[in-house]
């Protein structure tokens, strides 16, 4: 019996073949090729080497449906899309998740939930096996993405403290509590004790930390904290509103920690209308550090620091675990915060 000629196809090199060859682990040997950041440069050079070598080529599409990769991750921002374009906060999320994604060798997909009836048409796409896994900022109470994540197999880390559903999952948070707490105190070392807070929505787990946290540090300081808070919602203009409100208020305010930049420029803005100069007559103090806004206020903003960049970085590192399926037990890590004194406060 005449036994058929091997095709060219079968004569192909192997993932197998690459990874003897290189002397590693297929694992490794698959990592490499797919310029994953946790290989080894050494390692890396090795299977590349080997592959030129024994002139591997990957079949991609044969790969996806053995392994069942996408080779994408899906970044879920669950507010509304003018408010994220707008803010300095998502812009530098949006920017580090795709470098840092990148550099994995991993395709980012950008997702807006922008009302609840988004949220049937996220869950059917994210379930449709069309992303590895995600990584989700849905931080107001209430939101039901959250707790319609939880019915999907698919590996997810959220962005700072889900609103709902925040048991049992991974989370990359700041601590808030603490920042607020650096920026009061600094503001009372410099003198300030009618020491005013400009709030974020109080269903977002952030603001209500900043709240507590200021509210703690002016009571350990043996201070009233009663009529001196005024509700806001991360904006510009809502900053500029609640500084007049609570001027109109307690006309002997002479200092205001906001819980963003945006609104400490809203501030900064309420407090030249009123007449009163910065620092001279108030001292202000924002959240976020962020680098093109907080050092172009006038005068320019002291502010909590906050990497964004850093938390997305932890996210990453945390999703890519995941997708390797190691066991990770469901955690908040929680990043720490400084300030940064400019000319404000």
């Amino acid at each position: 019996m005449r036994v058929p000629p091997r095709s060219p196809q079968d004569e192909r090199p192997t993932l197998e073949d690459v990874a003897a060859y290189a002397g590693v682990s297929r694992s490794t040997a698959s990592r490499a090729l797919n310029d994953d950041a946790y290989v080894s440069p050494r390692s890396r050079a090795k299977v590349l080497d080997a592959a030129r070598d024994l002139g591997y080529s990957p079949n991609h599409a044969a790969r996806s449906l053995v392994t069942r990769r996408t080779g994408a991750v899906a970044v879920v921002l669950s507010e509304p899309e003018e408010k994220v374009l707008d803010d300095p906060y998502f812009a530098t999320v949006m920017h580090s998740a795709y470098r840092e994604l990148a550099a994995t060798g991993v395709q980012m997909l950008l997702m807006f939930v922008d009302s609840r009836d988004d949220v049937p048409r996220t869950i059917k796409f994210l379930g449709g096996g069309h992303v590895d896994g995600a990584l989700v900022f849905a931080p107001h109470q209430g939101d039901p993405l959250p707790t319609a994540l939880r019915l999907l197999r698919l590996p997810i880390v959220f962005g700072g403290r889900p609103g709902t559903g925040r048991r049992g999952v991974h989370a990359v948070d700041f601590d808030n509590r603490a920042g607020a707490r650096l920026a009061v105190r600094h503001l009372l070392d410099t003198g300030r004790r009618r020491i005013g807070t400009v709030t974020g929505m109080l269903d977002h787990p952030a603001a209500a930390d900043r709240l507590a946290g200021w509210r703690e540090e002016l009571e350990a300081a043996g201070l009233d904290s009663a009529g001196l808070s005024e509700a806001g919602d991360f904006t510009m203009a809502s900053g500029d509103r609640a500084t007049a409100a609570l001027l109109e208020r307690a006309p002997d305010l002479d200092g205001v920690f906001a819980a963003s930049d945006l609104m400490a420029a809203g501030a900064l803005r309420a407090l030249r209308a009123a007449g009163r100069s910065v620092p001279g007559d108030v001292g202000v103090v924002g959240f976020d550090d962020h680098p093109t806004l907080a050092p172009a206020t006038n005068p320019p903003l002291t502010s909590v620091h906050q990497d964004p960049r850093e938390q997305i970085r932890q996210m990453v590192r945390c999703l890519m675990t995941l997708l390797a399926g190691d066991k990770v037990r469901p955690a908040t890590t929680v990043l720490p915060v400084t300030l940064a004194v400019r000319d404000s406060a």
